[in-house]
């Protein structure tokens, strides 16, 4: 269809529905725990100021959760309709892993969801705060179990294939804690709470520019920068860790990410570029003289393999991870500087002032998912051609496809993604656009109720009233 071949339409399909959906469960992620935090301070403070916060992220977060479910089923269903041949070779090992993840984390999620939302005058505040806990709970366990998945196709280890070509556990440890699930677990845990940081930074820094005095704009722009300027930095030593862990087991994919075709010793870092892979070279290259080396094997003369070291066939899109993976770091300089910005400013004792910084806050809210998407392309694109890295190829993975039924239903999730996600979007928008009012102690103070009883009076008090 369209000069394209089924195979490649089906990873254009794939990659577009999980682009939609990632970016859902980025957000839930860091505002589950965001809500965690606000509710104990609450609980801790007896301020009102963030039960007040509480109450206006939480209905955000139900919509943004609602939409990650509903895109994430969709995927699942492409496993058998476009990938069945991965997933009859490969279902043994990622089947049990993703039952563990709805078994586990979602049901974690849905028990408890309902209680969150609507249970704050209904419940006790110790089992509501227990509630928003075990939300916050469930979407990190979704990530460990969906990230464990993910590593195992990045860096198979703890099976065997047995008679029928089938990947089967061996050792289910070592399927789980595969040797890049750490690394990729904590890269993406941070990605999501910075994403959510800076979204809620930039819903607080729009209502400071409008009022500069609202207490609880104040509160959101204040957690959100003491998020991005401590967790950003850590956020980079994670990623060099998983750059290390990459370089040791996806030699490829580094060499892609970096833009070196031949073994070089004393590499230099490549800023700019455009790798051709037809040429096996990098043209036009804007570099800083050994830093790449220095970086990747921490010594100023350590060897990096290009990938001349490879079949050519095993060569990814090399285009394509090398700018994935510059903007995804030109999007971390950015969190970097604006959570060092924030820092002088708290300092000064003009957070709440510079209306630079708040108006830079605005501007960064979504770089976020800009950062995540790219990641996530630099990661999935620089696995290629392989499903299961170094043992089952993309081209062998797909069911017998019709490219004109595959064409046809990307357009169709096309059009209905955005028409159906973009008015949950802008939905949200529309909530983030609301001033986030001081209101009345009663409220959003929840009643003082044992479990399990509801805000109706007693048979007693109807009696005596």
């Amino acid at each position: 269809m369209f000069g394209i071949d089924a195979i490649d339409l089906a990873r254009m399909q794939f990659a577009f529905t999980v682009s939609f959906h990632i970016i859902f469960p980025a957000f839930s992620i860091g505002l589950a725990s965001y809500l965690a935090v606000l509710e104990g301070l609450w609980l801790w403070k007896k301020e009102e100021r963030y039960l007040e916060v509480f109450n206006y992220w939480k209905t955000i977060f139900a919509v943004g959760f609602g939409m990650g479910v509903v895109s994430g089923i969709v995927m699942a269903y492409q496993f058998g309709t476009n990938w069945s041949v991965f997933s009859d070779k490969a279902g043994p090992v990622i089947g049990p892993l993703m039952g563990y993840e709805v078994m586990s984390a979602f049901f974690l999620e849905a028990g408890f969801l309902g209680i969150m939302l609507f249970g704050q005058k209904r419940v006790g505040p110790g089992l509501h705060f227990f509630a928003t806990l075990m939300v916050a709970a469930g979407t990190l366990f979704s990530a460990f179990w969906i990230l464990s998945v993910n590593s195992w196709m990045q860096t198979p280890t703890g099976h065997i294939i047995n008679a029928a070509g089938q990947f089967v556990p061996d050792d289910w440890f070592n399927v789980v804690f595969n040797p890049s699930f750490p690394y990729r677990f904590v890269h993406m845990v941070l990605a999501a709470y910075l994403t959510t940081a800076f979204v809620v930074g930039a819903v607080g820094a729009f209502h400071l520019l409008k009022d500069k005095t609202s207490r609880n704009a104040r509160l959101m722009f204040s957690m959100a920068m003491w998020m991005a300027a401590i967790v950003t930095p850590i956020q980079i030593i994670a990623g060099d860790q998983h750059g290390l862990n990459t370089l040791e087991h996806q030699p490829a994919k580094i060499a892609a990410i970096e833009g070196h075709y031949k073994n070089v010793k004393g590499a230099p870092l490549l800023l700019f570029g455009i790798p051709d892979n037809e040429e096996a070279k990098t043209l036009y290259t804007v570099e800083v003289p050994r830093l790449g080396s220095l970086i990747l094997t921490h010594s100023w003369d350590g060897e990096l393999q290009g990938l001349e070291s490879f079949p050519r066939e095993d060569w990814p899109n090399t285009f394509l991870i090398f700018w994935a993976f510059r903007i995804m770091v030109g999007m971390g300089m950015i969190m970097l500087l604006i959570g060092l910005w924030s820092l002088l400013r708290r300092y000064q004792g003009r957070l709440y002032e510079d209306r630079w910084l708040t108006r830079a806050a605005v501007a960064a809210g979504p770089i976020g998912f800009v950062a995540v998407l790219c990641g996530w392309i630099t990661t999935e694109a620089g696995r290629q051609p392989w499903t299961v890295y170094g043992l089952l190829r993309t081209a062998d993975s797909a069911s017998p496809l019709n490219g004109i039924e595959v064409g046809g239903t990307l357009i169709a999730f096309i059009v209905v993604y955005f028409v159906l996600f973009g008015t949950g979007v802008y939905y949200m928008l529309r909530l983030m656009a609301k001033t986030p009012v001081s209101v009345s102690g009663k409220e959003t103070t929840s009643l003082k109720r044992a479990s399990g009883m509801t805000g109706a009076p007693s048979t007693l008090d109807r009696t005596k009233s």
